[in-house]
């Protein structure tokens, strides 16, 4: 364009306008090419995976573009190991719960089929088996480069078995294993370039860390070690596919699996630990089910406390505990259901029990998480920490609070569908999550009452909280509570109305002239998540707790014609005062 108007004008320029109107239009040519080449570069880029090492694509292996479909790929010489060998290790791994490709149809054509080479692809892990005839077969050859490719591109595990073949016989071409291949070579003369392929292929492979059938016997044994390295591979290698419903979690699933050890040979024991509604049973769900398909049995215990109390409900359990031997003999009967268990303890597997309160109810299902077969996974949610402790759990986790921004993309998910507040509603937006601090609960449940409401219903709405609990928050924080010894309950109370934000030292003090064993209650309130001990040493409590607190005293003159254990408004102890009411 600007050299258009220099052409158009050129009459009414000087020798020096001309020349600037020159250096302009090829400044401007100039950068508009190299903005088209840093485009298509990058666009080039986006197209394309960049081969990864070795060493890092465990990890990065992880983050590929296309969808992972198989843990295991089975490459394989059907004549040779089919209906012995490979029926074994197949079923092994699925007893394992591990997810294996394996082509059972009749190889026709000259051509590895797209399926095929897709389902290479999409696994995290590549089986191949050489066996003497393994080199006669193109099949084969094209599945093995095919898999090499996908090692160096993603990062993809290979895992080689040499079944009664030397491995320096691949690598060359040698013994039995080179007859094979010269027969290959003798149908493919003309085209040395997929030889030279091969070759290298098989030179490669040979040279990869693997298991050899003729040091490691009997086969159940060498089966047995395969299976063991693959799911251990796999272990390091989970993915954490987060439900996009979830917000902030992601972090607190990582923290769950960096203190989990994987290659122990001990049982592993985690407790999630945290007040009712910050998200324990989420993340325990999201960890079980990542993990689950590596164990020979699991099974997700939901409502451990709501169950025991209910009539047979201990029995229930227990059935459903003896449900992972997958023994349509077994029977709830007494003299059998100690072998049942015996037998339940000679398998691995992967246990949650969530919402216990009190120790008894893990030992009254399984006895002590010892007598499991190592390698196994117990997993408890509680809102006691004693709990964990009693039961001997390991790994304590405790759950926090969401940090502003998720908590605020939560609620907004719940009150206007979408990960923003609406345009005119952000400072009350604000409001309810300074209201809820942070708590999954409280932002899911009063996202859905004020979800479609007017600014008008929800300045109402939130005027009411400062007044009065929401009732679904309000019962699920109650539980806690509700679990409290009297002289508990009593402590609780007086720091939800009187004691947030005192000394300990106070509180102490002051509940000990009371007649309390302040000490130990608190203890027990700070195990239970009902209050917090700060590093200033003073006493504090998540909000919407001191206001279930202040809730339940406030019904307490509902229940006693008026009458109050505690006064803390003003306008209360006014009334009081001037109208002589009394207290309880």
């Amino acid at each position: 364009m600007l050299f258009c108007i220099a052409f158009l004008n050129f009459r009414r320029l000087t020798f020096m306008g001309f020349f600037f109107f020159f250096v302009v239009f090829f400044v401007f040519y100039l950068r508009q090419y190299h903005s088209t080449k840093q485009i298509q570069s990058s666009s080039s880029a986006c197209s394309s995976h960049p081969p990864l090492s070795s060493a890092s694509s465990p990890s990065l292996f992880t983050n590929t573009i296309f969808k992972i479909e198989y843990d295991v790929f089975l490459s394989f010489r059907g004549a040779d190991t089919r209906d012995n060998f490979i029926s074994h290790l197949y079923s092994a791994l699925n007893r394992k719960q591990v997810k294996t490709f394996i082509d059972n149809k009749l190889i026709t054509g000259d051509e590895i089929s797209p399926s095929l080479l897709n389902a290479i692809k999409q696994s995290i892990i590549s089986i191949v088996i050489f066996s003497e005839s393994y080199a006669s077969s193109r099949w084969c050859l094209q599945e093995l480069v095919k898999i090499l490719k996908c090692k160096k591109k993603y990062g993809q595990i290979v895992i080689p078995i040499f079944y009664h073949v030397d491995p320096s016989d691949v690598r060359n071409q040698n013994g039995n294993f080179g007859i094979a291949f010269s027969k290959l070579e003798e149908r493919f003369k003309e085209n040395l370039h997929k030889l030279r392929e091969w070759r290298i292929a098989l030179r490669e492979a040979a040279n990869l860390l693997g298991f050899d059938s003729r040091v490691i016997r009997p086969e159940s044994e060498l089966i047995e070690r395969i299976v063991e390295d693959v799911v251990k591979r796999l272990n390091n290698n989970i993915r954490i596919d987060l439900d996009k419903n979830l917000v902030g979690m992601e972090s607190h699933i990582k923290e769950v699996y960096s203190s989990l050890n994987y290659t122990s040979r001990d049982v592993n024991t985690l407790g999630i630990w945290g007040i009712g509604g910050i998200g324990k049973t989420t993340i325990a769900r999201e960890v079980f089910n990542q993990v689950s398909s590596y164990y020979e049995g699991f099974c997700f215990m939901e409502n451990v406390r709501e169950e025991v109390e209910k009539i047979g409900g201990l029995a229930h359990l227990r059935w459903k505990l003896l449900s992972l031997l997958n023994d349509k003999n077994v029977k709830m009967d007494i003299p059998n259901i100690n072998f049942d268990f015996r037998r339940l303890c000679r398998k691995k597997i992967l246990i949650v029990f969530d919402d216990v309160t009190s120790p008894e109810q893990v030992k009254s299902l399984i006895g002590s998480f010892e007598w499991f077969m190592r390698g196994s996974l117990i997993i408890v949610t509680t809102r006691d920490k004693q709990v964990l402790k009693l039961c001997g759990v390991r790994t304590i986790y405790e759950m926090k609070e969401l940090v502003d921004t998720d908590a605020l993309k939560l609620f907004s998910r719940h009150a206007f569908n979408c990960d923003d507040p609406e345009i005119g509603y952000e400072e009350l937006s604000y409001k309810v999550m300074q209201y809820c601090q942070g708590l999954p609960l409280a932002l899911k449940v009063l996202g859905g009452v004020l979800f479609g409401k007017s600014k008008e219903e929800w300045e109402s709405a939130i005027s009411k909280l400062k007044g009065v609990a929401n009732k679904d928050i309000h019962k699920v924080l109650k539980i806690s509570y509700d679990n409290l010894d009297r002289e508990e309950k009593n402590i609780f109370l007086d720091v939800s109305c009187f004691f947030k934000g005192e000394s300990e030292y106070v509180v102490t003090q002051f509940l000990d002239a009371c007649g309390f064993s302040t000490r130990t209650g608190i203890t027990s309130l700070v195990d239970k998540g009902l209050i917090a001990i700060l590093k200033d040493n003073t006493v504090t409590m998540h909000s919407l707790l001191q206001e279930m607190g202040k809730e339940i005293v406030r019904q307490e003159s509902d229940d006693d014609l008026g009458k109050r254990s505690r006064l803390w408004n003003h306008m209360d102890i006014y009334e009081v005062l001037k109208y002589n009411m009394g207290l309880k």
